[in-house]
């Protein structure tokens, strides 16, 4: 692995599951330094420290953020301050992006932050994206999220490929909580990925792998079962949110927890589609109650606390 990614020239920053992997290519005296997906805002100061490390007197040249979901492009800002680096996004988000409408980026259904960031390009689905000294293709990724794109480096059989393809799965397909057929997308990629020649994939988190094509079978099958239990895939994309508030908090009261699930839009859309049979109070408690048994929470003395 270490010598396939060095003929790459490139770095992969494993994060945490609050932030997204980030890959590093420093371009040295020839080619642009670049940063594809910048993790989550509260890590962000460790994201800058982490690129600096590696490019020293160096700066950052570019940002590329392979889809916009809050812990693929939340350090953007900072190291825009950093080093006053381009970014540059999936093509579907630029109007977005330009207006920074929290709504349609999704920060407010999710319940998340992004500070805001400059846009200074887009990429588009088969454009030749150059990371460091090779030339990566932007293939569509949609599923997870609409606009999503991976990135492929034929030559050395290379794939990032953010939340479209982790080793056992792929990310929450938010568009179906918004009432939208997005199953079939994540199929579709999923197909066109087992068409690709694969050596290692780098995922938007976990370790990279080997063996593309057991992870796209294990993709299929979790897929399967999901589009067989819709209702499945809602309670876990719920769940989901709360780990994800609680990695970012580490620890709140129960009664502000509810308070927040109150004002975060998703978890409204799910409880509406699937669960009415349930006071929306009582689903939420019920969730919780599920990540404690699951040891992925603690509570104690009314204090919700990340495991």
């Amino acid at each position: 692995m270490n010598s396939l990614f060095a003929a790459a020239g490139m770095t992969v920053f494993e994060r945490g599951w609050l932030s997204s992997n980030n890959v590093l290519f420093d371009g040295g005296s020839s080619h642009e330094s670049t940063l594809v997906d910048s993790g989550y805002w509260t890590h962000a100061g460790q994201t800058v420290a982490l690129v600096q490390q590696a490019l020293g007197t160096r700066p950052l040249d570019r940002i590329v953020n392979t889809h916009l979901h809050s812990d693929h492009c939340g350090g953007n800002h900072a190291l825009q301050v950093a080093f006053g680096c381009a970014a540059e996004i999936p093509s579907g988000e630029v109007e977005k992006v330009d207006r920074w409408d929290e709504s349609a980026l999704t920060y407010r259904a999710t319940g998340q932050n992004c500070p805001r960031f400059r846009r200074t390009g887009a990429v588009r689905a088969g454009d030749d994206v150059r990371c460091g000294s090779r030339v990566w293709r932007a293939i569509a990724a949609p599923g997870h999220d609409p606009e999503s794109f991976v990135l492929y480096e034929p030559e050395l059989q290379l794939l990032i490929s953010a939340d479209a393809l982790w080793e056992n799965g792929f990310g929450v397909v938010f568009p179906e909580l918004e009432g939208v057929n997005a199953f079939h997308e994540v199929r579709s990629t999923l197909d066109a990925l087992s068409e690709l020649p694969i050596r290692w994939v780098i995922p938007g988190h976990g370790r990279p792998f080997e063996n593309a094509e057991a992870a796209v079978a294990r993709a299929h099958r979790r897929l399967d079962g999901l589009v067989t239990d819709p209702v499945r895939h809602a309670q876990y994309a719920a769940k989901v949110l709360i780990k994800f508030h609680l990695l970012e908090i580490q620890r709140v009261a129960l009664s502000a927890l509810m308070d927040w699930l109150n004002t975060t839009r998703y978890m409204h859309l799910a409880h509406q589609r699937h669960f009415l049979q349930l006071s929306f109070a009582d689903w939420c408690l019920g969730l919780i109650d599920e990540l404690r048994l699951s040891n992925a929470v603690a509570i104690q003395d009314g204090i919700v606390s990340n495991i």
